[in-house]
């Protein structure tokens, strides 16, 4: 089946021809015709197999009769609606708009938060058919009375599962109360689980289903491996694998933000050119950054499970998980950027011990085992490497010596009598009489300070006590009663 056999207009079959793409995928090839009807869906693909097109492609279509090139805000209102969980999908899906649409007057617009809201108040007050944008960022406009929902035709929510993951689902619930109660609802998702099937049945009206792929599969053309090895060695087998393979564009994902702005700066210091994409990121840094990820630039772009859903790069070769992600169906998303539409990708988990239950449930979800592959000197339990090493090892250390202020307090210690074998010195070569006569040979005998202290026994050299003064004068001295 070719593009020209779906029914589409010659502007979108030019633009879809100068991308470069003849075949629709399996998405794309069911999805396509059930949109053009008007007829709402649930559709559900593993990531990477273009539903993005699936949806952009039949919505400029069916809007294509609004096309004018009236400069007049009121002959472009917002005629079609696509929400996306992440800065970094909302700019792949307007991507995707403003390519097929180049021979449409449509104009559209990207939303989303991180960066100054008014260039995207000015932009909506110019008038946007198409809206593309991130659910909180769009009720900032709404609060703003900067955009109206009163035309919209056309409902698109991209990547449900994961809008449920961040939290989005009471913004998006009011985001729908105030949409046209008749217009065309489309739900794309990677992955389908109970709470998507009832976001569905609130928001669909009598959906067609669309299932390409098994449930929460990934695509056949990855290649799946694990490397077991102890969390402290990660970074070294990595750093390994890097080099002995002379793996380039690698995507790498950890769990935290800050662990990836550390591994960053770690392999920079290595000499591998890495940079890390977050969410403390500008939005200025982290397009910065996919750029010369893309160009080759940067050999190593490290990532948390933000960018797992939004990075669109053509024939990524390798994804790498440092650590495994807590929920299973995130791994589908994580390795979905590799493999795209039929290509060959290799994906890769360093699993430590504690991580082996997370391995079980991915291997779960996705139905079958995940090759292990043995690398005895990166094996758990085996000698430390790099620092680790010259510093005696990471491991056992809180056995063998204390750690942190512990050892700090350790330190300042005065050695008692148990340490008074250590001393470079046998203590016998000290003096045994100070200059003042005093015998350290002899116990300490104490003697009042009111007992006369006879001549015979004073010492020469041994000055006269002073008398002891109560400790309440260092306070301020006895008050004295008035009489």
């Amino acid at each position: 089946m070719a593009f020209s056999d779906l029914g589409l207009l010659p502007e979108l079959l030019k633009a879809v021809t100068e991308a470069g793409y003849t075949e629709p995928t399996p998405i794309q090839a069911q999805a396509i015709p059930i949109v053009l009807q008007g007829l709402d869906v649930l559709g559900g693909a593993q990531t990477g197999t273009g539903k993005t097109a699936g949806f952009t492609l039949p919505l400029l279509q069916r809007l294509a009769r609004h096309a004018n090139s009236s400069p007049s805000p009121a002959k472009h209102p917002v005629r079609a609606l696509v929400l996306a969980p992440t800065r970094e999908l909302a700019m792949q899906v307007h991507d995707s708009v403003k390519t097929y649409s180049k021979y449409l007057p449509l104009r559209s617009v990207c939303v989303y938060g991180g960066v100054d809201i008014r260039p995207q108040i000015a932009e909506l007050r110019e008038g946007r058919e198409i809206v593309v944008a991130t659910p909180g960022r769009l009720l900032d406009h709404v609060q703003q009375k900067s955009v109206s929902f009163a035309n919209v035709e056309v409902l698109v929510l991209d990547e449900a599962d994961r809008m449920l993951d961040m939290g989005f689902i009471p913004d998006i619930k009011r985001i729908l109360a105030m949409l046209p109660a008749t217009r065309q609802s489309l739900l794309f998702s990677a992955t389908f689980s109970d709470e998507i099937k009832k976001l569905a049945d609130v928001m669909l009206k009598n959906p067609q289903l669309i299932e390409v792929a098994r449930r929460n599969m990934v695509s056949e053309t990855i290649s799946h491996r694990v490397y077991m090895v102890d969390s402290d060695q990660k970074r070294h087998l990595l750093l390994h694998l890097l080099k002995e393979s002379n793996l380039s564009q690698v995507l790498v994902f950890l769990g935290t933000k800050f662990g990836a702005s550390r591994l960053a700066v770690w392999l920079e210091r290595q000499g591998i050119n890495a940079t890390a994409i977050h969410g403390d990121k500008s939005q200025q840094q982290r397009t910065e950054a996919l750029e010369a990820f893309k160009a080759g630039t940067v050999r190593v772009l490290i990532a948390t499970d933000v960018a797992a859903r939004g990075l669109d790069i053509d024939d990524l070769p390798h994804v790498i998980n440092y650590e495994l992600p807590h929920t299973a169906e995130d791994y589908v998303h994580r390795i979905g950027r590799t493999g795209r539409a039929g290509k060959k990708g290799d994906a890769t988990s360093l699993v430590a011990p504690e991580e082996k239950g997370r391995l079980h449930d991915i291997e779960k979800l996705i139905k079958f085992k995940i090759d292990q592959v043995t690398t005895p000197e990166f094996a758990p339990g085996s000698a430390p490497h790099g620092e680790d090493r010259e510093r005696g090892g990471s491991r056992g250390r809180s056995h063998d010596k204390p750690h942190g202020h512990q050892r700090e307090r350790e330190e300042r210690r005065p050695h008692g009598p148990r340490a008074s074998t250590a001393l470079p010195h046998p203590v016998s070569h000290l003096p045994m009489k100070a200059a003042d006569g005093f015998d350290f040979s002899k116990p300490y005998e104490s003697k009042s300070t009111t007992e006369p202290t006879s001549n015979a026994h004073a010492s020469k050299n041994t000055p006269p006590r002073r008398s002891m003064k109560p400790v309440a004068a260092l306070l301020g001295g006895f008050v004295k009663k008035p009489e």
